[in-house]
């Protein structure tokens, strides 16, 4: 197992403030925002419209990168959850990817050190 993890986290744009906030408050040290369209399963329809929509509808969503040492990552993905978590459609997707390294130019620091 790598000792390093890109958290991926798609979101509506609603919960950008809600999302940066926990990213800060858990002192994550750096992230990287992009503005992205997309929709799930229920193929960009409102919860009342599930079985309406037949057609995708791609809506505006926020799409947050941090990279962060693999023993931190279920502390994180948990409060990312809890922080963002409505019970209804469009709570949002977390994806964890395993990162073989990460080297900071500047410095030459790699792995953990370069974070």
């Amino acid at each position: 197992m790598s000792e390093l993890s890109k958290i991926e986290v798609i979101v509506d744009m609603s919960k950008f403030t809600t999302l940066k906030r926990c990213l800060s408050e858990a002192e994550v040290g750096g992230m990287t925002f992009t503005q992205v369209l997309g929709c799930g399963i229920e193929k960009g329809t409102k919860e009342y419209e599930v079985d309406k929509n037949y057609e995708m509808e791609l809506l505006p969503k926020i799409q947050v990168s941090v990279v962060v040492p693999t023993k931190r990552v279920k502390e994180l993905v948990d409060k990312l959850e809890k922080a963002l978590y409505t019970g209804h459609i469009g709570d949002g997707k977390i994806f964890v990817y395993g990162i073989d390294n990460v080297v900071r130019v500047r410095t030459g620091d790699e792995g953990v050190d370069a974070l």
